[in-house]
């Protein structure tokens, strides 16, 4: 790609050049994903929206292109040895799948908690896994022990400069098929995806906005970035594991210092509607730590500019999509579940659901417990579950229950 570097610092621990050689090395490796527009999304906020769906890349994320990048550039010696790298899920496929292609042995170490289907792939790449502790910063310290006592080859998941490199391509394909970009929205775990995107970035037009994304339970960047000195939270707390890190790189957080326009913040809930709004919209399934960039999408102030999301992964299981997805029906108003007490007599379940039929609302889960009833000689209590359009249609139900006498509590 040709290009004009414009005020590169060569201070920063990363470099455009860098970032150039890193996408020679990926050429024919990885996968170029090419940007959707999303008419919902521009609709909705007011600017034109598009998608770097790296949840289509090889091992679903981001993080093959550091990772490989990282592991071409060992030298023999050190792939001889061995390679061992701490990883919540993504950078974990990363380094198995570059070691199996360049035919090197590789042990993972991954927190407990990380989904089976980051842990299954990462086997099936052929490396060796063991689980320790409950977040990133605890695998990371078994991965430093056991380098330590095995002489295996560390590979950082972000605070690397190869790392870094890798991820930039990013950057470089948003670039080549939207010159124009205004702005580009990126997720930020230790910061390795969003200092090669922000340096690969502001080198080639530097009027380009680059803005951070962390999830509330986990934005050390940010806490960082406003304190003005690397911190460490005392515990993570997010449904975006992936980018659950208590304290970024200090390499990183450099390059954020210096190239990051902003940092915003989401939470649990906004990432759940995400991922179900995405599915619904796109048809497409990321995880939590992928929705970043999109839940952020409502809190940019500015209309009619150009703006590009990563969706950094999507590895995520069956279970945890079917979790993230109720979260997002409640989050929309698409289900709505209450109690009634009722007389027990006959007639008053008809004339429950004959009100709700009224409102079109379609009935999922019905129970009918008399045992459930303080009285429960004269009552029975009945809990409903119903299928809804929205937080107004919900409004409706219950105005219309109050209207015929019925008072209710809200479950959910």
């Amino acid at each position: 790609m040709k290009c004009e570097v414009v005020g590169y610092d060569d201070t920063v621990e990363v470099s455009f050049e860098d970032v150039l050689k890193a996408k020679k090395v990926l050429d024919g490796v990885i996968n170029n994903t090419k940007l959707i527009y999303s008419m919902d999304f521009s609709k909705e906020y007011g600017n034109d929206i598009y998608i770097k769906p790296e949840n289509l890349q090889i091992t679903g994320s981001f993080k093959i292109r550091g990772a490989y990048n990282k592991v071409n550039s060992l030298t023999d010696e050190q792939k001889d040895r061995g390679l061992i790298a701490s990883s919540a899920g993504n950078h974990a496929q990363g380094v198995a799948y570059a070691a199996n292609k360049l035919g090197i042995k590789a042990t993972i170490v991954m927190p407990k908690t990380t989904p089976l289907v980051k842990v299954e792939a990462t086997k099936k790449f052929g490396a060796n896994v063991v689980l320790t502790g409950d977040c990133y910063d605890e695998a990371y310290a078994e991965a430093k022990r056991l380098e330590s006592e095995e002489g295996y080859t560390f590979l950082h998941p972000f605070n690397d400069r190869e790392v870094m490199a890798g991820q930039g391509t990013v950057a470089l394909e948003i670039l080549e098929e939207l010159k124009d970009v205004d702005i580009i929205l990126v997720p930020i775990g230790g910061g390795g995806l969003i200092s090669g995107v922000a340096v690969a970035a502001k080198s080639i037009n530097s009027n380009i906005k680059v803005i951070g994304v962390e999830a509330i339970g986990a934005m050390a960047m940010k806490e960082s970035v406003d304190k003005g000195e690397l911190i460490s939270l005392s515990k993570v707390d997010t449904i975006a594991d992936g980018s659950a890190v208590k304290c970024p790189g200090d390499k990183t957080f450099e390059v954020v210092k210096k190239y990051v326009d902003e940092i915003i913040t989401v939470n649990d809930f906004e990432l759940s509607e995400m991922v179900y709004t995405l599915m619904e919209k796109h048809k497409m399934v990321c995880e939590a730590t992928g929705a970043l960039s999109l839940a952020a999408l409502k809190k940019l102030d500015v209309t009619g500019k150009k703006v590009v999301s990563i969706v950094s992964g999507g590895n995520i299981d069956v279970v945890t999509i079917s979790e993230l997805l109720n979260r997002g029906l409640l989050f929309k108003g698409r289900m709505f579940c209450f109690s009634v007490k009722l007389q027990d007599t006959p007639g008053e379940l008809l004339r429950i659901a004959q009100i709700l039929a009224d409102c079109n609302a379609n009935v999922i889960k019905l129970e009918h417990n008399q045992f459930k009833a303080i009285d429960r000689l004269r009552q029975v209590l009945l809990e409903i579950t119903v299928e809804t359009n929205g937080h107004d249609h919900i409004n409706e139900i219950i105005a219309s229950l109050n209207k015929q006498g019925y008072s209710i509590d809200k479950i959910y």
